[in-house]
């Protein structure tokens, strides 16, 4: 590995000597601020999901700031978040007493030639639909498959770009969620892009190496398809496989999305998730339906919605606190982008 690390250094710093600079581009600033109230209809958190997690209180989601500047062919970007979004409610942090900040991206990037570019740093994982940036998300809670994989990978890649319809990125990553290796660079990954009509792009993405839990491997189908002017039709379906048959999950999400005015579109989720068996110990499966609007104006965005889960084994709790098989929410967010 060693000496891979060291090729790719030294034609980088071969190619960066050689290449003629453009003029610099002017310094980019943009983010977001969130907030939310949400009522559990059993009076308590009870829906095991990443973010919006107080029950009957208006609440904060999280300050997101983003710098990015490109100066010939080299480019950084830093993103960092502020609250409980963007921190304890994403990857605690006990050892700096769960401080509410936390950098979302820190990398830079060198475009070798319009196909070829190198990436190095902390950056969003390369996996999923969803993201931790409610900007980014069209639903405000967040899928199970979004809560059990990577947020982030620190680490180095590469990406060829075919054509416009066809690329492949390739890297080497530290374990997930961390600004340093725990277990050196321990994972390899890779994702393919396909784009094969206008308004339709899919990413076939692998992970394998270490993680939170031990080691496994993920592999994800991401794909969006703009079949209409006013319909979107989103898909995120994963395997992860831990090894020493220490678990994992699978799972399947489909979103789709109807513009019913100018300012107002109408979503679902739809979702299947399945913790699977470890050893003798048997798994369990969650369904989750999700009815949401976007309702814009300028840069802020309304967001009712409205969440019911279930799971047969009864891991939720009614309102005297029982086991129960379903769960439901409300949440009102407001989301403000600029």
């Amino acid at each position: 590995m060693k000496k891979f690390l060291s090729a790719i250094f030294s034609i980088a710093s071969t190619t960066c000597a050689l290449a003629q600079e453009a003029p610099t581009s002017p310094l980019e600033f943009s983010g977001s601020v969130d907030t939310y109230y949400k009522y559990d209809f059993a009076k308590r958190p009870n829906i095991p999901t990443s973010f919006a997690s107080d029950h009957n209180s208006v609440s904060l989601g999280m300050i997101d700031l983003v710098l990015k500047k490109k100066t010939g062919k080299a480019s950084f970007v830093g993103e960092i978040s502020f609250g409980p979004r963007g921190q304890t409610q994403s990857i605690p942090d006990a050892a700096n007493n769960n401080s509410s900040f936390h950098i979302q991206n820190l990398y830079v990037n060198y475009d070798f030639s319009d196909k070829f570019s190198m990436t190095a740093g902390y950056m969003g994982t390369f996996i999923g639909y969803e993201v931790i940036s409610p900007v980014g998300n069209f639903n405000y809670s967040t899928s199970y498959l979004f809560t059990n994989g990577p947020f982030q990978n620190a680490g180095i890649k590469a990406t060829y770009k075919f054509s416009d319809k066809v690329s492949l990125m390739a890297g080497l990553f530290n374990d997930w969620n961390v600004y340093s290796a725990t277990r050196g660079v321990s994972s390899i990954g890779a994702q393919l892009m396909v784009s094969p009509v206008e308004g339709w792009t899919a990413y076939l993405n692998v992970l394998s190496g270490a993680d939170p839990y031990g080691y496994g491997t993920i592999e994800d189908l991401t794909t969006s398809y703009q079949i209409s002017k006013a319909f979107k039709l989103g898909l995120n379906a994963a395997n992860y496989d831990m090894a020493d048959d220490a678990g994992g999950y699978a799972g399947v999400a489909l979103y789709p999305q109807i513009a019913v005015a100018d300012a107002v579109t109408l979503g679902l989720r739809g979702e299947y998730f399945k913790y699977k068996d470890v050893g003798a110990t048997p798994g369990t499966s969650y369904t989750g339906v999700t009815f949401t609007a976007n309702i814009k104006s300028g840069g802020l965005t309304f967001i009712p919605e409205v969440r019911l889960d279930h799971n047969g084994d009864k891991p939720f709790f009614n309102k005297t606190a029982g086991a129960a098989p379903n769960a439901g929410q409300f949440s009102l967010a407001a989301v403000y982008a600029f």
